[in-house]
């Protein structure tokens, strides 16, 4: 802990993590989320989905919504509840045509064009839904759980909106940041305007931390990351700190590798996340001296369970043993995970028993 904290118990471990904190008696146990802990490996999640007939009428039904977000907080009591929405809710509110098939994920209509573009008229009144799930969810959690909001970043949020839907090598966006970088600037300019609009209106809701998702930054060569990667998560956080100097705010390029050490260092970020191909023995050395850390144990590694997971938590809380951390996976938690594995590693990262 910082010699001017003070001695009093901390309240919310995981927003003291983020604020730089750290539990006052050793050996301590971090605090713990999950990224998608509210989904569909929980069987609650699977039937209150059936009810409401898809996944954006979930999103914009904000009691349904709140339900959902407190589920794992009420099955496994994490330390960190995360907001239940989308990253595309963005792009719907900037004006993009936006649904969810069946089996197949969100379609959005396209951005191919400077005419497709410049269609796109803003309804910011599309975040409200979301803004009200929040208050919703505050008025419910206890008072040692931290309540994050999160966006999509710049970068992940263009390779939807170009494409209309996810890719594999997101190609299109890439194509158009290398053959029309003025175009898609104005592109991403606009992506940056409504995030934090988005996230601000988050805050001013309830939310105590965000979290910006690059899921797609590990696809872009070590220039196009600087320019769409770090840049526009940059001008992100410099405006959500001149609104909101309090709030921390955790950035999560996907796949950045080696680049993760100039993210952390240049957008501002208060904490970073560490995907599951980083060594957290490298990133302990490149990231910035007391920066706070979350991550980063394999999804597929808590499907595996037992042995498998010890092993993975204990490389991770040796890596991190000597700054803030936040346990959390490399990535989003698989559908397929069973809850004992939760319920196990839980117990094992609170040291309250062994993995099954």
């Amino acid at each position: 802990m910082r010699e001017d904290a003070p001695a009093s118990p901390i309240e919310k471990p995981l927003l003291a993590v983020l604020k730089g904190d750290r539990p006052a008696v050793p050996p301590h146990s971090p605090p713990i989320w999950l990224m998608r802990q509210a989904g569909r490996y929980l069987p609650e999640y699977r039937a209150l989905r059936a009810e409401k007939g898809g996944f954006l009428e979930l999103v914009y039904d904000s009691p349904a919504a709140a339900e959902v977000t407190l589920q794992p907080i009420r099955r496994f009591g994490f330390d960190g509840a995360i907001l239940f929405s989308d990253i595309l809710i963005v792009p719907y509110a900037m004006g993009q045509d936006l649904w969810f098939e069946a089996g197949e994920g969100p379609r959005l209509a396209p951005i191919l064009s400077e005419t497709d573009l410049s269609a796109l008229t803003p309804d910011f009144s599309r975040f409200d839904a979301v803004y009200e799930t929040v208050r919703q969810v505050k008025a419910a959690l206890g008072p040692d759980v931290t309540f994050l909001g999160f966006a999509g970043s710049p970068w992940t949020i263009s390779t939807y909106m170009v494409a209309g839907q996810g890719s594999k090598d997101h190609g299109l966006a890439r194509r158009m940041a290398y053959n029309e970088p003025e175009r898609f600037a104005v592109l991403i300019d606009a992506i940056v305007e409504a995030t934090v609009i988005y996230l601000s209106g988050q805050i001013e809701a309830g939310v105590e931390a965000v979290q910006l998702f690059d899921s797609w930054a590990g696809s872009l060569s070590p220039l196009q990351f600087q320019r769409w990667v770090i840049e526009p998560n940059k001008r992100i956080v410099a405006r959500l700190k001149v609104l909101h100097p309090t709030i921390p705010i955790i950035g999560f390029p996907k796949g950045a590798g080696a680049k993760l050490a100039d993210y952390a260092a240049q957008t501002g970020v208060d904490a970073v996340g560490v995907d599951e191909t980083i060594d957290p023995h490298w990133a302990n050395q490149a990231l910035p001296a007391g920066m706070p850390v979350q991550g980063n144990l394999d999804p597929l590694a808590l499907i595996a369970g037992g042995r498998a997971v010890e092993e993975a938590v204990d490389n991770i809380r040796a890596a991190f043993a000597d700054r803030p951390h936040i346990f959390n996976l490399g990535h989003g938690i698989l559908p397929d995970t069973p809850i004992a594995h939760v319920e196990a590693l839980i117990s094992y990262v609170r040291k309250e028993g062994v993995l099954a």
